[in-house]
């Protein structure tokens, strides 16, 4: 308290007694005077006592009373926080009531005018707070420096105008999936029968004896609904964290001073962000400062035109808009859910039914061969009805169990009901409900190990498409390059500058200087003399930056007080250049300065400077600067060019052509920047070309650079014929007639000097000639390209958001070699389900055949509902799981690509699947017709003969499936340890079921022998896969019938 007052408690006692010798109006200001010690007493409370700040909310005033408004700042001696306002005060009826407005406040202004001040966009409401300036100042941001961003200081900001995340629908829980799995009708039926058998069978054999057949299939059920709901869960549980990853975009702020990128979910009301082309809005805000601002508010309005943005007419900016040109600097007014934006995608949740190519294909295939199996199922039905009502069916004991006349109505029910419930098993065996499944637990798989491969898929479709690509086509910069950019090479006029700019006129210096502080969207940092510089921007920005200030002894901030921007042209990759109006401040000229790709640039010169400040004719002299850009590119440099020309006219009449001037410029310099290859591309780029994958160069960079790179990263080989077919500019590819287009675009391996435009037109081609073509870019100009491509590759570092929403597959690390990873993972998605088909099919062919023929020809099926159930649980969800999981492996890349129409199920698969069908039927036939005399055996053990031998023909099986043509299939194996974890939990499971399960399962125990000779009937399917996969089969599918096409 005392540090509050600054006195002690009797000044304070003296003060709160009203002398009464005092006049009625002196009475009334010492009144006063107190009401504001003790006003400020109260505050105090309520900054020290969250509980009190809490419950003071509104000024709750009584009918009578003096209301007084008075603006102090002098008594406050420390700095509340945001919220730390006092609203309520109750009061006796006659009192004096005082507004406290603190001006050491750090924020002048609340929550909601800062939301209705943007939402509005009235330019006199932002007036009446003056301006965006004084909307800063109220929110304590210094418009140069930022917000300190100080851990207090953001946690004030946190509490005063909350985070910038969204509130999300709740997450579906696993009961929401097991609700979903009860709705399949199959399930229903099955359940229903299960109902029914316990019902009869408790009635007939009482409580303790009769819960068994009914109960075993209730259990069965159950164990697949529960599979089925775990594993629906934890695949939407990994989009939820795919999204969050996806959603945490990476912002360049200011604070303190210094530029810094941040999360998204990081910025704070106050922040000051850098947005450049094809940024995406990360909050609500105002336009502080910056040039030729174009965005893109079709999100937000729906309309298509670009809405320019600046500081006078219209400088309010929307969350989850995009900047379509320029450049600028904002400063955020409103975060998360207090945005637009994030109130409507507080109501989006991520879909994640998305129904993929292959998965679509699949559900063809499911439904064919539930039909199939339906068609059995009802013979089945039809043959068992029959035979139990003409009396050929017998029970245990040998009698018949149907007597007209004589059986009980409850004993005819529970016969049916048992009939009903084997002929619905074989349809649940017949459907095979786990290839839909399989697809998920193969792409949940694949994406998880993608993203430690460096790469995030956004779309799940793009994973299997990927393994189907037979052309890329790739940027060159940071995709085959490093993106460690580094100015090697200096020209100025015709000589090559080694010494930096000791042997360089001051006045060019000086114009170079103003080249390049001015015309860049980048910025250096240093905190103090003798600290090393920070340079950021884009890595071109930034080698330029580091040249000008280490090599040119460049002070940025000295450049930049000397000079006023008066208007930008913004870079973008259809003008491959920027430039800038700037008048100087001392003698009031105007010059223009420009920067960009080096031939474009010498295209708009007529004069250069030498070292000397000397103004030369540039046009008898053109060629010898052509051959210096040539000599550059074919070192892999990229080259740029500065120019400059000194303007005579007012800027006022400048204004009116809206352009800057783009001729008769004075050329001020030439830099070659180096970015060496990326280690590991040349091979990458091999290993795509052996897998019969054609790569294309598509790049901005003039011809020789790119033939550089081509030829560094393996995609031109030394020797290699060069012509016009096979390395083109885009304006001559633009240029050819569609024929002719259609009929080289397959020739060519680079194109240089391409716009986003060229890209969309070799992808349009690519595509028309039935190639699957995968697409990298990062720029916003790519977002068609890559929608167009049938997998669209964005960059994670260098790719704008624009970019990434457009494309199938984020590239997180930028890198070429992570594009063919993402290319191997594709193939593996594909095998793997084309494994798991031939394993699920066999048993679909082997079970079907064996019910059928075992029901027509002997009126009994040997495999029970309960038995059924736990093969399609093997099957389905396990088998699933263990040939789910096999990674890539290096054969992959030496087959061609998959075709557009190539079946899923080829002739190898065919071959495979029959010929181990065949011998399961086979052998589970001779043991249902003649096993108990072969091994003098009881009936009830030859059947679990027979349903332990079926079971352990899928194990071994299993083996066969993981290689569809070698015939060594346990390559690799001890390196796939959930496959061999998921096969011995599936015999340990056998076992209990056999040999402790029996009332449940409906077996018999069997000896060590009985064991010994299933495991040996079993163990032949691998000799007969061996054995099979010697006799060639046909390319052209035998079953043309059953394909089944994209």
């Amino acid at each position: 308290m005392t540090t509050i007052f600054h006195a002690n408690l009797v000044c304070r006692e003296c003060l709160l007694q009203v002398p009464a010798n005092l006049s009625k109006p002196k009475k009334r200001w010492h009144s006063i005077f107190t009401t504001i010690y003790c006003s400020r007493t109260f505050l105090s409370l309520v900054i020290k006592s969250p509980a009190l700040k809490e419950k003071t909310k509104a000024i709750l005033r009584a009918p009578s009373h003096v209301s007084l408004t008075k603006k102090f700042s002098s008594l406050v001696t420390t700095s509340p926080t945001p919220k730390e306002k006092t609203k309520a005060i109750s009061r006796a009826s006659s009192h004096v009531s005082l507004t406290v407005t603190l001006e050491n406040s750090p924020f002048r202004l609340d929550q909601t005018t800062l939301v209705e001040l943007v939402k509005e966009k009235k330019i006199e409401r932002l007036k009446k707070h003056d301006g965006v300036d004084g909307v800063a100042s109220a929110l304590g941001t210094d418009t140069e420096v930022g917000i300190s961003g100080s851990v207090q200081d953001i946690a004030w900001r946190h509490e005063a105008f909350g985070s910038n995340t969204y509130k999300k629908p709740p997450t579906k829980s696993i009961f929401h999936f097991v609700l979903e799995a009860f709705k399949d009708l199959t399930i229903m039926i099955l359940l229903g029968c299960a109902a029914l058998s316990l019902g009869f069978g408790i009635k007939e054999h009482g409580p303790k004896e009769g819960w068994y057949d009914g109960g075993s299939i209730f259990v069965a059920v159950f164990l697949v609904i529960a599979v089925s709901a775990i594993s629906n869960y934890r695949q939407n549980r990994q989009f939820d964290k795919l999204s969050k990853v996806s959603n945490n975009i990476q912002i360049d702020v200011v604070r303190g001073g210094r530029r810094h990128q941040i999360s998204i979910f990081d910025i704070v009301v106050g922040d000051i962000v850098c947005l450049k082309i094809g940024d995406q809005v990360p909050a609500d805000g105002l336009f502080l400062d910056g040039h030729s601002l174009q965005v893109d508010e079709s999100s937000m309005t729906g309309e298509s035109d670009h809405v320019e943005v600046n500081g006078n007419q219209n400088p309010f900016l929307l969350s989850g808009t995009k900047v379509a040109d320029g450049y600028a600097r904002m400063l955020v007014t409103s975060v998360g859910m207090n945005t637009t934006w994030g109130q409507m995608m507080s109501q989006i949740s991520r879909d994640t039914n998305e129904q993929t190519p292959l998965q679509t294909r699949l559900n063809k295939l499911t439904s064919s061969i539930g039909k199939v199996g339906l068609a059995v199922a009802l013979l089945v039905l039809v043959v068992l009805l029959v035979r139990y009502f003409t009396g050929n069916s017998i029970d245990e004991n040998g009698n018949r169990e149907f007597n007209r006349g004589k059986t009980k109505a409850d004993d005819i029910i529970n016969a049916v009901v048992g009939i009903v419930a084997a002929a619905v098993t074989i349809v649940v065996v017949a459907i095979p409900e786990g290839l839909p499944l399989a697809v998920t637990l193969t792409l949940a798989y694949s994406m998880k190990r993608m993203m430690a491969d460096q790469a995030m898929v956004r779309k799940l479709s793009a994973c299997e498409t990927m393994g189907s690509a037979t052309t890329i086509c790739t940027d060159k910069t940071g995709t085959l390059t490093l993106n460690q950019m580094k100015v090697t090479k200096f020209w100025l006029g015709q000589e090559s500058m080694e010494e930096g700019a000791s042997s360089i006129s001051p006045f060019v210096v000086d114009l170079i200087h103003q080249g390049v502080a001015l015309n860049t969207t980048g910025s250096v940092y240093r905190a103090s003399s003798g600290i090393e510089f920070e340079f950021s921007g884009s890595p071109t920005e930034k080698a330029i930056l580091s040249w000008a200030v280490l090599e040119l002894n460049m002070d940025m901030e000295k450049t930049k007080r000397s000079c006023a921007i008066l208007q930008v042209e913004a870079f973008n990759s259809q003008k491959k250049r920027s430039g800038v109006l700037i008048g100087k401040n001392d003698d009031d000229a105007v010059h223009v300065h420009w920067k960009g790709a080096a031939e474009m640039i010498l295209a708009m010169c007529s004069s250069y400077y030498d070292a000397s400040g000397n103004v030369k004719d540039l046009n008898n002299e053109r060629v010898k600067f052509e051959q210096i850009i040539q000599g550059m590119a074919a070192s892999s440099l990229r080259c740029i060019a500065f120019a400059h020309k000194q303007i005579p006219e007012e800027y006022e009449n400048l204004k009116l052509q809206k352009k800057l001037k783009e001729d008769n410029l004075t050329l001020l310099g030439l830099v070659g920047i180096k970015d060496p290859c990326r280690p590991g591309v040349k091979k990458a780029v091999e290993d795509c070309q052996h897998a019969g994958v054609n790569i294309k160069i598509i790049t901005g960079d003039n011809v020789f650079t790119a033939k550089a790179i081509a030829t560094e990263s393996g995609i031109l080989r030394p020797g290699q014929d060069m012509s016009s077919d096979v390395v083109v500019e885009g304006e001559v590819f633009r240029n050819y007639t569609p024929k002719e287009r259609m009929e080289k675009v397959e020739k060519i391996c680079v194109m240089a000097r391409s716009s986003p435009f060229d890209k969309l037109l070799m992808v349009q081609c690519l595509k028309q000639k039935g190639l699957v073509v995968a697409v990298t870019g990062d720029g916003t100009n790519d977002a068609p390209a890559l929608k167009e491509a049938d997998i669209g590759l964005s960059m994670g570092i260098q790719g704008t958001e624009v970019a990434k929403e457009s494309s199938d597959i984020v590239i997180l690390d930028d890198n070429f070699a992570s594009v063919a990873t993402v290319l191997r993972w594709g193939r593996c998605v594909y095998n793997n389900i084309q494994k798991f088909i031939q394993f699920q099919l066999t048993v679909n062919v082997a079970a079907l055949c064996i019910n059928f023929v075992a029901a027509v020809s002997a009126g009994e099926v040997p495999l029970t509902a309960v038995q059924l159930l736990w093969v399609n649980l093997i099957m389905d969800t396990l088998g699933a799981l263990a040939l789910a999981t096999e990674r890539p492996t290096k054969e992959l890349m030496e087959k061609a690509p998959v075709g557009r129409t190539e079946p899923l199920i080829t002739n190898i698969m065919w071959r495979n699947l029959l010929a181990q069908a065949l011998y399961q039927i086979a052998v589970l036939l001779t043991l249902q017709f003649s096993g108990e005399s072969i091994f003098g055996v009881t009936e009830k053990v030859n059947d679990t003969l027979i349903f332990n031998t079926f079971v352990l023909c899928q194990v071994f099986n299993e083996f066969n499936a993981r290689k569809l043509e070698k015939k060594n299939v346990f390559e690799g194996i001890h390196k796939n340890k959930p496959f061999m974890g998921i096969i011995a939990i599936t015999i340990i499971l056998q076992v209990v079921m056999v040999e402790f399960l029996k009332r449940f399962a409906d077996t018999e125990r069997l000896n060590w022998g009985q064991w010994g000779v299933c495991i040996a009937i079993a163990a032949m399917s691998w000799p007969i896969g061996c054995a099979v996969k010697c006799i060639p089969v046909p390319e052209k599918p035998i079953f043309s019938y059953l394909k089944w096409r994209k």
